[in-house]
This record gives structure tokens, sequence and C-alpha cells, in this order.
């Protein structure tokens, strides 16, 4: 795999294709990064982005990991005391997850944000900002019913990140893109470039396939389970036998959770996949792609419970490293 294949690897979309390129053809030294609010716990979300970073790490570049406290207290998500001894945990998830810790720089938002520099650029960038796209750029990160002013700030800050922190390549999943886009938009105004981005998928609520898997609402999968937790959570998955499923009876749009997280967190992460069968069954079935997994439940070869069950057993094997340092 060339280096643009492995840089954009399950990306849903790359902004702009020309640009990420000319990063593909001299990568080493080149920096990503990817903000992450300190939240205890990594879940499949985070999971996913990770991913990408050591797609990222495996390219040439090296990856920042930006443990916004400071953006968590802006979104209402306690103390600073709290929020940085949880990014100390998560640093450590991270970390046992598979980041290499050799090309992997963890920054705490408050180490510059709080500088006078900062703020003042800050101040600038809102001068280039409307309330209302400020607004927009926020609606699906932010936490509560209300907008405040400090949800306002928030994408605006994200925004200047990207300049602090010396970054060649901005990472989110898709509900950052409002966000990357005001920052294309905005930061010529002061005088930086604008950045390049890249947005991964968003995994669909795991019981319904609608909608986007969630940490506040629906089932989700996080570091915290057991085996026997990831089991019966996979279990319980919206699985139907095809990659698009039909539409609810109201007209909403479904996918195939587990195939998703087939896609977009075992494959990247081995290089074979074996799904155990009894003899009687057929026996084992071997995947060395995705595509050829995706196929075999197409033709009914594979049935929904057996991807179910291999499918909780790989999710196990990345879990447990983060599990057993959460434990600690």
């Amino acid at each position: 795999m060339d280096a643009y294949d492995l840089i954009t690897r399950n990306a849903s979309e790359v902004v702009t294709e020309d640009e990420v390129r000319a990063l593909a053809d001299d990568p080493e030294g080149k920096r990503a990064y990817v903000g992450y609010e300190p939240s205890g716990v990594l879940h499949i979300g985070h999971m996913l982005t990770a991913n990408k970073l050591i797609d990222l790490q495996a390219a040439g570049f090296e990856v920042v990991v930006l443990l916004a406290d400071v953006h968590a207290y802006l979104n209402g998500k306690g103390t600073f005391e709290e929020i940085r001894e949880t990014a100390e945990r998560m640093k450590a998830q991270f970390i046992a997850y598979g980041l290499d810790e050799s090309q992997t720089e963890f920054v705490l938002g408050s180490e510059y944000q709080l500088d006078e520099s900062y703020v003042l650029d800050l101040h600038a960038l809102e001068l280039e900002t409307t309330l209302s796209r400020a607004e927009r750029a926020m609606a699906e990160i932010k936490s509560g019913d209300g907008v405040t002013v400090a949800q306002a700030v928030y994408p605006i800050m994200q925004a200047l990140d990207i300049v602090y922190l010396d970054v060649d390549l901005a990472i989110g999943g898709m509900e950052q893109r409002k966000v990357h886009m005001l920052a294309r938009d905005t930061l010529p105004g002061i005088g930086e470039e604008s950045p390049t981005c890249m947005h991964t998928p968003l995994i669909a609520d795991l019981g319904t396939g609608i909608g986007k898997m969630s940490s506040s609402e629906g089932v989700t999968i996080s570091m915290e389970d057991s085996a026997a937790d990831i089991e019966d959570k996979v279990n319980g998955a919206f699985c139907p036998p095809t990659a698009d499923p039909d539409p609810t009876d109201e007209g909403e749009e479904r996918e195939n959770p587990v195939l998703q997280i087939f896609e977009y967190h075992v494959f990247p992460r081995f290089e074979r996949v074996v799904v155990e069968r009894p003899d009687q069954y057929g026996g084992n079935l071997d995947y060395d792609d995705y595509e050829s997994l995706e196929a075999d439940l197409e033709s009914g070869e594979l049935h929904p419970a057996d991807a179910k069950g291999a499918l909780a057993d790989y999710l196990d094997e990345l879990i447990e490293p983060g599990r057993a340092k959460i434990a600690e």
C-alpha cells in the first residue's frame, strides 16, 4: 500500500485531495493532530480516529494528540483539576491501544491556550467569524440544549489550535467537518493558511443502525467493557445480511454497524480475520480483506451470528490492553 492509500484508508473525506497527495509525497516529519475532550475512558469513536493516527504513524507522520482540557471546561465537563486528571488516564489508554509513544506528542490545551499571544489571535479570529457560523460549527459536538457564549468560542479555538500546534493535517470525525471548514474559511483572515483536513466515518447506532453511535445515548463500546460486556453488546447489534439495509418504515437511513466495525476497526489492525465455525456448518472462514467478508455476508455464506461472534473476539483483543490500564 503506497503512502497516499495508507493515509486515506477508510477516510470519508479529504480536503483537499491535492493537498493530501502533496503530504503523501513527502510524509516524513509531517505532523497530524486530533483533539479530544478528556472523558475518562476511550470509546469506539476515539478508537476509530486513533486507528487513523496509527496509519499516519506507519506512513511517517508525527502525531499530536490534543487533550483539550480548556475545551472540555467550556463544554461543561468539570473543573480543570478533574479534567486534567482524566486527561492523564486517557493518555495511558491511547498508548495501550496502539499509538507509538515515540511518535506521539500529547498536549494539554491549557499549555498554550491561556497565553497572551493565543488569546489575542483568538480575538482576531472572532472578528472574522459570525455568531451564526460558530453556532453551526458547534451544533454536532456541544453538550446540552442551549447555546452558551463559551460554546460559540469553542470551534474558533479549534481553528486556532491547528496554527498553534504547527500541524500539517487536521483529523476528525465527520461531526468535525463544519469546524474544519470554519478554519479553512477564517484563518486566512488573520494571515494563516487554510488547513488540510481529513474526516473519518461515523459508526451507526449499534442497536438500530440509525444515526451515529453515541457514548451518551444508546449502546456504545468502550475500554471499560469486559469481554462478556462486548459479547452481549455485539450479539444484540443490528446486523441484517447486507451492507445496505433498507430504511426504517419512517424513512430513516440505516447502516450495518457490525460491518462498519469490521471495516474501520478490525481490518485496519489485523492482517487476517478468522470466523470460527463448527465443521458441520462449513468450518472456519478466513479473510484477508474486508470486502471478502462483506461479500460472504451478502451471499449468505457468512451468517450474521457467526460474524458477531468473530467481531466480539477481535474487539476484545483490541480493547484488552486499555482495559488492563484502566484496572491499574
